[in-house]
């Protein structure tokens, strides 16, 4: 009786024993859990504040860039604007340079046909002089023919009422033609001619025509020298250029 006594007071200390194991270990695996997911939780944020720190990063750097991009776009848009505004200068000055070429061109070509560097055709007055007949009397014939002088006065009214060019039978003569009387004929820069005289001048055929017939003008003066004078305005008239020295 005293054996089975001492068994039954052993088997709670056993089981005692075999609780406070377990709660060891269930306390021992709690541990390694709680511990297991602190970690977890500690590396997650550290892995959210790590990306964010390089969004921010990656952000600030592009609005930088942008910022870059657009003063350079005005700084483009700025000189763009200054060769726009070069290049309309250069085009005005061109428009102007050409416009100052043409007229250059046309003063030069006017200046060429006075100078009587080049053949002529326009407009103009065409008069002719010719001797007159004296009949058998006991007259001068030097009364009834055409001189130097009067070749010269109907020049000089022509030139003043604006010819751009004039010739005698045909020969063009400028500022510098020197015509001298020999008997009948007429010499023109060393070049004879015989009377009819036709000296034709090209401008304004009315103009000229009515500078001619003035009362008391040339016409007049040639008639009063016995002379015969004939005008004809013509809308065609042609000249060569003025007979140079080779």
């Amino acid at each position: 009786m005293k054996q089975l006594k001492n068994s039954r007071t052993q088997t709670p200390n056993k089981k005692k024993s075999r609780k406070s194991i377990l709660f060891t270990i269930a306390f021992i695996v709690l541990g390694f859990i709680l511990a297991y997911s602190y970690n977890l939780s500690g590396s997650g944020s550290d892995e959210e504040e790590y990306t964010g720190g390089e969004y921010f990063g990656q952000e600030e750097y592009f609005r930088e860039q942008l910022i870059e991009q657009q003063e350079r776009n005005k700084e483009l848009r700025e000189e763009l604007q200054d060769k726009q505004a070069l290049v309309q200068e250069y085009e005005q000055d061109f428009s102007e340079n050409e416009e100052d070429f043409a007229n250059y061109a046309l003063e030069a070509e006017q200046l060429r046909l006075w100078l009587g560097d080049m053949p002529i055709q326009g407009e103009g007055l065409r008069v002719v002089l010719n001797d007159a007949d004296y009949g058998t009397g006991n007259l001068n014939p030097n009364d009834f023919i055409v001189h130097e002088g009067h070749i010269f006065q109907v020049i000089n009214e022509l030139n003043i009422s604006g010819a751009q060019a004039i010739a005698i039978n045909g020969q063009r003569i400028d500022g510098n033609s020197y015509i001298v009387c020999t008997g009948p004929v007429i010499t023109v820069d060393g070049i004879q001619h015989p009377a009819p005289f036709i000296i034709e001048a090209i401008g304004k055929a009315d103009v000229l025509a009515a500078a001619m017939q003035l009362n008391g003008g040339v016409l007049d003066q040639l008639v009063n020298d016995n002379l015969v004078v004939t005008l004809e305005q013509s809308q065609t008239i042609s000249m060569p250029a003025l007979l140079t020295e080779s």
